[in-house]
């Protein structure tokens, strides 16, 4: 059976995230510009992952993030209580007037042909301020982590953010936790910070020092540089499986160090319709999960939805086949919410996976 060398002792954390927090404003399917209220959600590409882990999965999760000290920060503190993740904090003091800010993500969902729209106000971030040397990871490390994970919307925030990753994986490895990287490829947040030529230079830094990698078609090609078919052209990934292991066999050429390899498939018929299924690259061994037709209620969370599942499925010892299933499964999921964090039990992901179906529970 492949497997990843999870650590089996008693560690204070399972699941350990480093990013930045937002809080997304929402005003469903209704474009900003004409919008009268809107739903706040707390997300981050990487804290996603360890709320569904903590929520859903119940598993030990921790988030190594900024924080501000003012009424948005202590909103969002408390949505991470909510979610039982364990806080390590930067604290930074807001002045009142400029900052600094937990960003503020804007998207509505689209609807139909329309397709939902992202938008941020980053400026004057805490999270972008995080540098190497802000967070203990000696100390983390020494009551035990088995996973540690970030991503690449953290990475492009600044040129600090990338380095403190690096930092991380660097250490968490000498720790002897498990590493994973979402590569999360975003146009918007990598055209003010350098163009799109600067991704690659940062990402294959810290993709050397990572053993599981989560990305699309766009992610491996638009972030790391790897030869692959045009994806700007089209609106939306193919279900092909074929066509994604052939890019993992690029990519792990390049990065011997890579032990894992995943992502979602999508093929959107409309914002609301989508066909759905995900692929795994297991120590040489290729996996594929069914396809599953998903009638969409909010698309924001379902890659970090299928990341999580598929953790927890590699961190409890399951066979690859079932980690993939349990990823594949809980993001289908997250799509039928609003919001960026799970509202999933896991029975009854654990029912989806095997082949259950939608019929009403009575």
């Amino acid at each position: 059976m492949s497997s990843l060398p999870v650590r089996t002792d008693a560690c204070a954390l399972d699941f350990l995230s480093l990013g930045a927090l937002v809080h997304r404003l929402d005003p469903g399917i209704i474009p900003f510009r004409k919008a009268r209220a809107i739903d706040l959600h707390v997300s981050g590409g990487e804290y996603n992952v360890a709320a569904n882990l903590s929520d859903c999965f119940r598993l030990k999760t921790g988030i190594a993030s900024a924080m501000v000290n003012y009424p948005i920060g202590d909103l969002v503190q408390a949505r991470v209580r909510e979610c039982g993740v364990t806080p390590f904090f930067k604290h930074f003091q807001h002045d009142g007037v400029y900052g600094p800010n937990i960003a503020t993500v804007y998207s509505d969902r689209g609807q139909g042909v329309r397709p939902p729209v992202v938008f941020y106000n980053r400026s004057n971030e805490a999270g972008a301020m995080l540098k190497p040397g802000d967070f203990d990871w000696k100390a983390i490390h020494a009551a035990g982590v088995k996973w540690f994970h970030s991503g690449g919307i953290f990475a492009a925030l600044s040129k600090t953010t990338a380095p403190l990753i690096l930092e991380g994986m660097k250490a968490a490895k000498a720790a002897g936790a498990i590493t994973s990287f979402d590569l999360n490829f975003r146009a918007k947040l990598w055209a003010v910070a350098g163009g799109a030529a600067t991704a690659p230079q940062v990402l294959r830094e810290i993709v050397g020092n990572v053993d599981c990698l989560i990305g699309n078609e766009e992610d491996l090609q638009k972030g790391l540089g790897i030869a692959g078919p045009e994806v700007t052209k089209q609106a939306e990934s193919k279900l092909d499986p074929d066509l994604f292991f052939t890019m993992i066999d690029r990519t792990v050429e390049k990065f011997p160090n890579i032990k894992m390899v995943a992502t979602t498939l999508r093929e959107v018929h409309s914002t609301n319709r989508h066909d759905w299924a995900a692929v795994l690259w297991l120590n040489g061994q290729k996996y594929v999960s069914p396809t599953c037709h998903l009638d969409v209620v909010c698309r924001i969370g379902g890659g970090d939805g299928f990341a999580a599942g598929l953790i927890y499925g590699l961190i409890t010892g399951r066979p690859p086949e079932e980690a993939l299933r349990l990823g594949w499964a809980h993001g289908a999921f997250l799509t039928t919410y609003s919001g960026d964090v799970t509202q999933a039990t896991l029975e009854e992901v654990e029912a989806f996976a095997k082949g259950g179906s939608a019929r009403v529970q009575r």
